[in-house]
């Protein structure tokens, strides 16, 4: 399993509270694109409309070597779940308030695959805790380090 990207700032703004992965719908230059690693997830989220999960404001670019097909690099695009785990999300995300997530994207096989998760925002003193505990834990790793 190759990982193409990585939305770190997910792990720092939300608690996730569940992972699933999903496929994703694209076009031929779309799939260039990532194989040659340009895949952006930072600012990206899904959304349920009419029964289908969407990936909105993901940031592929378009292709170098593509003609005159360009798509539009931030293209809301279809995520492929089974009706079940979709009414199961939607259900979540009314009744408790979570957003979805993309977290990473991978390939699987010769898939992309996008993981997903069900998040819920961090208030600021949450923030501040995960910073302290990655201070802590970069210390006491240094500490190891220096000692062996």
């Amino acid at each position: 399993m190759k990982e193409i990207a990585v939305n770190r700032k997910a792990f720092f703004e939300y608690f996730i509270e569940e992972k699933i992965e999903c496929g994703l719908v694209l076009k031929g230059s779309e799939v260039k694109s990532i194989r040659a690693g340009h895949l952006g997830l930072s600012d990206s989220y899904g959304i349920i409309k009419n029964g289908e999960v969407f990936l909105l404001n993901a940031h592929i670019p378009t292709y170098e070597k593509t003609s005159a097909f360009a798509l539009d690099e931030r293209r809301s695009r279809k995520l492929l779940l089974k009706k079940q785990e979709i009414a199961k999300l939607e259900r979540k995300i009314k009744e408790k308030n979570y957003t979805l997530i993309p977290l990473k994207a991978y390939f699987k096989d010769s898939l992309v695959k996008i993981e997903m998760g069900l998040a819920k925002g961090k208030k600021l003193y949450d923030k501040r805790e995960s910073i302290k505990e990655n201070d802590l834990k970069r210390e006491a790793q240094r500490a190891i380090k220096n000692v062996k």
